[in-house]
């Protein structure tokens, strides 16, 4: 009597568990929990920068956390990389060929590639409003940060075989520079009440001051000491892992 006793306030206490949890989920409450994520963007260049580089590419990833109120706050990182580099062709002027050459160790025709290479990091805070949305985790979102920047040209050379652009003196060509950022987004993010289905999608602005870090630049024989103001216009995609516990009709006993 006593065991059957025992099993029904056990059925009793797994129900009304069940019933607890089922109330607080991701399909009809705001939740906190944080999130990770990769992304990915195509960035189009103003500015200053637009005077060296053209279109380019970007990946990263970041951690968020999002509140119950649907506020979020988290850091980001994004490497970047193109092949549109302007005036590339002027660049190694000093030491090329009058048609533009660079002979290299053993007295062929080097290869040059030249392409964008740069990254920045960002402390992000917004707000998710959930409108056109599957649950109130989600909807539209409005984030703003502010970081660091930093882009170069990298200059190629297979197998290096030309020393005039190692090393060193490699670094009198690239035109490295860094600064502060700051970021501002319109997106829309869509968290599934399965989590099987996770993603977000944003238009992004992006305004840097950057200042020039070499002492001198080799093709001109002075150093650059412009203060260089630019802008990225970046379409992104985002994969987000949510990490919260409590999924959908499950529950949890301690």
């Amino acid at each position: 009597m006593m065991h059957c006793t025992a099993r029904t306030m056990s059925a009793v206490f797994l129900l009304s568990s069940f019933s607890l949890f089922s109330q607080v989920n991701i399909r009809d409450s705001a939740i906190f929990t944080p999130m990770i994520y990769a992304t990915y963007g195509y960035q189009f260049p103003g500015g200053d920068l637009a005077k060296q580089f053209g279109s380019n590419s970007s990946i990263g990833g970041g951690f968020m956390v999002k509140t119950k109120k649907n506020w979020m706050i988290g850091a980001e990182g994004n490497f970047m990389f193109g092949q549109s580099v302007k005036n590339s062709d002027s660049l190694l002027r000093n030491i090329t060929t009058k048609d533009g050459f660079l002979i290299d160790a053993s007295g062929y025709y080097a290869d040059i590639i030249y392409y964008e290479r740069g990254y920045n990091f960002f402390l992000k805070a917004g707000k998710a409003i959930p409108l056109l949305a599957p649950n109130p985790n989600c909807g539209f979102t409005v984030v703003a940060g502010a970081g660091y920047i930093q882009d170069k040209i990298r200059i190629h050379n297979p197998g290096n075989t030309a020393p005039q652009i190692l090393g060193d003196y490699k670094k009198g060509y690239d035109r490295l520079n860094g600064g502060i950022a700051l970021t501002g987004s319109l997106g829309y993010m869509y968290l599934s009440n399965t989590r099987l289905l996770n993603f977000s999608a944003a238009f992004e602005f992006m305004q840097a001051w950057t200042t020039p870090y070499r002492e001198r630049d080799f093709d001109s024989g002075k150093q650059d000491t412009r203060k260089l103001s630019s802008q990225f216009y970046t379409v992104k995609v985002f994969w987000m892992i949510p990490l919260y516990r409590r999924v959908p009709k499950e529950f949890y006993m301690y």
